[in-house]
């Protein structure tokens, strides 16, 4: 399943760093970014998750919360926040529901191997629960900077 830009979200309640869990919809009316990575700790991951948190502030004054999702399990979540300083709620979805739910479990492949894998991919969530703009196989330098330009334009 592939959701696109128009579509309702899918709604999910997953468990968060801290130890407490998320709900998409608890946060209506407000934004959410909801940006999907592969693993918690590694070169893209980290600046992505840094970046996202070096703009918090501004996402917050634009009335937007960012959850970052990966497979990783709260306890990595914890490390990984602790380790880097960061600001973002991180959600873990063990189970792989919700990344198929967004469609962004994708074959995948590296050094002529093939696997499954999160392929990185940002939503911007309204406060209706419609998806109002989409990224996929993103690219982390410059990334986000352009979701929040896009948070402030809508």
């Amino acid at each position: 399943m592939t959701i696109k830009t128009g579509d309702t979200a899918p709604d999910f309640t997953l468990p968060r760093d801290g130890g407490e869990t998320i709900t998409l919809s608890d946060l209506r009316p407000g934004k959410v970014v909801v940006y999907f990575y592969p693993k918690d700790d590694t070169s893209g991951c980290t600046k992505q998750a840094i970046a996202f948190t070096e703009h918090m502030s501004a996402f917050k004054d634009a009335g937007c919360d960012i959850i970052g999702i990966s497979k990783d399990s709260v306890t990595k979540h914890d490390k990984f926040r602790d380790k880097h300083s960061l600001g973002v709620i991180l959600a873990s979805d063990e189970d792989n529901d919700v990344c198929e739910r967004y469609g962004v479990w994708k074959e995948k492949s590296m050094y002529g191997k093939t696997y499954m894998g999160i392929e990185r991919s940002t939503f911007l969530i309204d406060g209706t629960g419609k998806i109002i703009q989409e990224w996929r196989k993103v690219r982390v330098p410059g990334h986000v900077e352009a979701v929040l330009e896009t948070v402030k334009a809508n």
